[in-house]
């Protein structure tokens, strides 16, 4: 379908297209090259973490952070229901259980409350993720994984940049996972990242994402032999996707501050329309708003979607919870997370990117504003 106002646009400019020409007119370096440690190093300097390993997606990022920090069989795993996908299954990619906790209404991350209740004798890690672009109560959740020995590993998927109290998601837990799939706020296409500060740690992801394989030079253009000293796979990201990363990566602040301005006016607009709830992050927490998140408060979210669909604008459910999808079912999880199903009832994701125009969002609340009056009539 083609969309007067899509969810998202990708920003890119000719800086990019440079950057992707230049590492393919290179000839040599597509697979493995020099790009990839750049990218490596800018974002540890951007997060501000010791090490930075990248990886063909987040998902794969995930699934090697749980596997370089020993998560395995007989272990359980502390994640959101309301979450992607991907941060419930990295579990069970390792043999491990998730177990679900439920969320709060401020971040609508993972329930600080809820997550030590879940806690076991087998709880090894917790997931908590940084929801569309606003850190959880990270703090308080790294104080619960550090009074019970348990390893945190952030998803911060969303959150590039993000923020609280200056300090960066990403740099609270043990690692930290990102993604730059096409619709995050510096994108590759597809691929990921996990920062760290452990050198062990880092070494073992260097090994996981490369068949296990001992790399101190390029593989593809050394004659030398390279041991194969452990179990691995081939989640590498490209020098090419790296050539991207390093040209999106200039403008991350840019493409931030461009975000968070058309947040603040869509939010002004909205927050006249009493049914909705707009996006409100606590005090001191740096929102960069990957998604822009309202929450229907009367019911009618579905209709809602509908109204505004036939208007050409594109709105999608993120995220219908993890626990009541068809797969989890079938492995037989019966788990009450009442607030996770209130949230995943009312919200909506309205478009939000950098080149968002103030007529197009004095079209979006202004279609939004209609629907409620037209459904009081």
């Amino acid at each position: 379908m083609s969309w007067k106002i899509p969810l998202f646009k990708i920003y890119w400019d000719k800086e990019d297209t440079r950057a992707v020409n230049g590492a393919i007119e290179g000839g040599m370096y597509w697979a493995i090259g020099p790009h990839i440690e750049e990218f490596e190093k800018k974002i540890s300097d951007y997060i501000g973490t010791k090490y930075c390993a990248v990886f063909n997606s987040g998902t794969s990022a995930l699934h090697s952070a749980l596997l370089a920090h020993d998560v395995g069989p007989d272990d359980e795993v502390i994640v959101p229901s309301f979450t992607f996908i991907a941060t419930a299954n990295a579990s069970l990619f390792v043999g491990a259980k998730p177990v679900f906790a439920d969320i709060e209404e401020k971040t609508y991350g993972l329930d600080p409350e809820d997550v030590k209740e879940k806690i076991t004798k087998k709880t090894k890690a917790i997931i908590p993720i940084h929801y569309g672009g606003c850190p959880c109560l990270i703090r308080e959740l790294r104080e619960i994984a550090k009074d019970n020995n348990l390893i945190l590993i952030e998803d911060a998927a969303e959150a590039f940049g993000a923020m609280v109290n200056g300090e960066k998601a990403g740099t609270f837990g043990d690692a930290a996972v990102l993604s730059f799939c096409q619709n995050k706020v510096i994108t590759t296409g597809e691929g990921g990242a996990l920062v760290t500060n452990s050198k062990e740690i880092y070494k073992k992801l260097k090994l996981i994402r490369s068949h296990g394989r001992l790399e101190d030079e390029d593989y593809f253009t050394s004659p030398e032999y390279m041991g194969y000293v452990d179990f691995g796979y081939n989640f590498r990201m490209s020098n090419i996707t790296a050539a991207l990363g390093v040209a999106q990566l200039k403008k991350v602040d840019k493409i931030i501050k461009m975000r968070r301005k058309n947040a603040e006016y869509l939010t002004k607009k909205l927050s006249a329309v009493d049914e909705i709830i707009p996006p409100s992050p606590p005090g001191g927490y740096f929102h960069v708003y990957q998604m822009y998140v309202i929450r229907v408060q009367t019911g009618g979210r579905d209709a809602l979607s509908k109204y505004l669909a036939k208007r050409g604008i594109m709105t999608k459910v993120f995220f219908n919870p993890v626990h009541l999808t068809h797969f989890y079912k079938k492995l037989g999880y019966k788990v009450e997370l009442p607030i996770t199903e209130k949230i995943a009832d009312q919200v909506l994701t309205l478009p939000m990117y950098p080149s968002l125009t103030k007529q197009e969002m004095n079209y979006i609340a202004g279609a939004v504003d209609a629907f409620f009056r037209v459904k009081g009539e």
